[in-house]
């Protein structure tokens, strides 16, 4: 037996750390009791072990047939609600956007990563609203009407380029988005498919994505873990490291445009417009506005641009090459379409786009049946408690929209991992009489109960948190599809099987590489296509390319 003092000291030992893990305990299970319900989780640790490492948002599916359209999973102690129906996606962050707008904290990503300067992880307040401000401005109807003229031009320069390289498909595609988004937001555009500023974006989005990813990090469970000191935590290095990098490449890229400004008053000239242009002159005309942003703040303002309609653009256009590999009656329908409106005298331009009902349906399905932020980007947040259907949702709580799911729901998209354009055509097949007869009467239209939102898809996201790029995206997406099934035959290398739920883990998606026959589709397209690209060459001639010697390493 222990002497008498020294069990006390043991007693008070034991009361000292029990009494509090209790409490903690006691709370957490009449917040769990009061959440939406879902898989059962472990005291502390949460569904941690539940969750798998690769393609989460499958499992997170799955339990939506089993809980119901939404329900809560828990990292470590950090509920987090999933929504997997979108009118449940609409109700919660659209039409109460004042209460599920803000973002749950983000140790790795964004604390450790970025240092909170990205607008992507900002907290809903007046500095988010600046970003947003300031991002918008480069994002306007108006301005977007600006942009055009590049969005047509790169894509002709895209279709140039495959006549000799079509086995560089997707880098090409990844080199169409980052230059248009370049020539939006530093006024230069992008030649080369090596070219460091495209690696060095590419690589940064990448890796933040991955940051993202739920359970990827023990820290977004234990915060703590942030103060463990570097020595015993490479991983922490690691990422401070990696987003020291990205920082001074995104505040090197706007020395390069002052250095554009200051050489073109000297000389008289003009450079092109470009959003941080607009944001340097804004800035030297009212420094008090741009007061709460440091350098590494400001910078983070045009590069936020890649992430809203570069990577994500051309990821969905990889997935638009697999579901024409894998769905030949939609590249049959949509050359009956251009031939029909544009025949082989032109290539089709956005004016065009009112008269190509398949080719806006197909885009349309596109964004659907493979959403390149597939767990619906980054997640909301509530800024205050809420009730929900009869159930307490507490100030905090991470909500998470899982675009696999809403997008493939079954209720709203019958056979949904069908690709089908017909599901969003705004006129009735058979008023299309170009379209072949056969596909309109063997193809169902495959139409479920009204999604609510427009678009008819969820993949931009929803309300204050939408994707401020999407409608940048969508012009992209169009202009580069138009001109693209205008001009090639996408066709399946024979005898290879393509397995459509191939794709690459993170929270923004694209299929993993594989192999598509692009050939021109005929002599009078291709010369066509030389002649436009004269002229497309000579507008992005007005573009300077970026120094390789200018950009950080």
């Amino acid at each position: 037996m222990f002497p008498s003092g020294l069990y006390a000291w043991w007693v008070a030992i034991a009361s000292i750390l029990f009494v509090p893990l209790l409490g903690i305990f006691l709370y957490d299970l009449t917040i769990y009791l009061r959440l939406p319900p879902g898989p059962r989780p472990l005291p502390f640790i949460g569904n941690l072990r539940l969750i798998p490492k690769k393609h989460p948002w499958i499992q997170f599916q799955a339990w939506a047939k089993e809980y119901g359209p939404i329900y809560t999973i828990w990292l470590g102690r950090r509920p987090t609600i999933i929504v997997s129906d979108p009118n449940v996606a609409v109700e919660m962050m659209e039409k109460r956007s004042n209460k599920y707008s803000s973002r749950p904290r983000f140790v790795a990503m964004g604390e450790l990563y970025w240092d909170m300067s990205g607008i992507l992880v900002q907290p809903y307040g007046k500095e988010w609203s600046l970003r947003r401000k300031l991002l918008h401005s480069a994002l306007t109807p108006r301005a977007l009407q600006h942009y055009k003229p590049v969005q047509d031009a790169e894509s002709c320069r895209l279709c140039f380029s495959l006549l000799s390289q079509p086995q560089n498909w997707e880098g090409l595609l990844d080199k169409l988005t980052a230059s248009i988004v370049f020539s939006i937001s530093y006024g230069h555009r992008i030649d080369s498919l090596d070219s460091l500023v495209v690696r060095q974006r590419m690589d940064f989005m990448q890796y933040a994505a991955s940051l993202n990813v739920p359970g990827a990090y023990l820290v977004e469970a234990f915060p703590f873990l942030k103060h463990v000191p570097d020595m015993f935590a490479p991983w922490k290095v690691a990422i401070k490291q990696k987003g020291i990098e990205e920082a001074k490449a995104n505040m090197q890229l706007v020395e390069d445009v002052k250095q554009d400004i200051a050489e073109a008053q000297k000389t008289g000239s003009t450079i092109a417009n470009s959003l941080t242009k607009q944001l340097l002159e804004n800035r030297k005309a009212d420094p008090s506005a741009f007061a709460m942003l440091n350098e590494r703040e400001f910078s983070q303002v045009p590069a936020s641009l890649f992430g809203a309609g570069a990577d994500t653009t051309a990821s969905t256009l990889c997935s638009a090459v697999l579901a024409l590999v894998t769905n030949g009656e939609t590249l049959d329908a949509v050359h009956a379409e251009m031939d029909h409106v544009m025949g082989t005298e032109r290539m089709p331009t956005f004016d065009d786009e009112a008269s190509l009902p398949y080719l806006r349906a197909f885009c349309k399905e596109v964004l659907r049946w493979r959403p390149v932020a597939v767990l619906g980007g980054t997640p909301h947040a509530t800024s205050e408690s809420d009730n929900y259907r009869g159930w307490f949702i507490p100030a905090g709580t991470n909500i998470l929209g899982n675009n696999w799911a809403i997008n493939l729901n079954e209720e709203y998209y019958p056979n949904p991992h069908h690709f089908n354009p017909l599901r969003f055509l705004d006129v009735a097949p058979s008023s299309l009489s170009y379209l072949p007869k056969q596909y309109v009467t063997t193809t169902q239209v495959e139409k479920g109960k009204a999604h609510p939102s427009k678009l008819g898809h969820s993949s931009f996201g929803w309300g204050r948190r939408i994707c401020p790029g999407a409608d940048l995206a969508s012009n992209n997406l169009f202009i580069a599809l138009a001109k693209l099934l205008w001009s090639f035959d996408i066709l399946p290398v024979k005898g290879m099987h393509y397995d459509i739920f191939d794709y690459t883990d993170g929270f923004n998606v694209r299929p993993r590489p594989f192999e598509a026959v692009i050939k021109v589709r005929s002599a009078q397209h291709e010369a066509r296509l030389k002649e436009e690209h004269k002229a497309a060459q000579a507008l992005m001639d007005t573009f300077p390319l970026f120094s390789e010697h200018d950009i950080a390493v």
